[in-house]
C-alpha cells in the first residue's frame, strides 16, 4: 500500500464523505482506518453511518430523551447514542 501525507489523507476522506450514501461498509471500514492511522478526527461525519455494521443510515430509529439521541441501526439493531450540545 502507497504511503500518503496527512493533507492528502484529509483531502480523500473529506471526498468520500460528501456522497456517502452510494459506498459500501468495507469502503466506510477502509475511511475511518485511514483517519485512524493519520490521526484524523471525523467529528460529525462519524454520525453518518453505524460504527458496528459500518452501513450508511438510511432509514434509523431516532429516540431523543434527557439531551441524548439514541440512534437504532436498521442492519444490525445497534444503538449509537449521542450527547446535544
Amino acid at each position: 500500500m502507497k504511503k500518503i501525507s496527512k493533507t492528502e489523507a484529509e483531502k480523500q476522506i473529506k471526498e468520500f464523505f460528501e456522497d456517502i450514501e452510494n459506498k459500501s461498509p468495507k469502503e466506510i471500514e477502509k475511511m475511518k482506518k485511514i483517519a485512524m492511522s493519520h490521526n484524523i478526527q471525523l467529528k460529525e461525519l462519524r454520525k453518518k453511518f453505524c460504527k458496528k455494521c459500518f452501513k450508511t443510515y438510511q432509514n434509523p430509529g431516532i429516540r431523543i430523551k434527557n439531551d441524548i439521541i439514541s440512534l437504532t441501526c436498521e442492519t444490525c439493531g445497534y444503538k449509537s447514542r449521542w450527547k446535544i450540545k
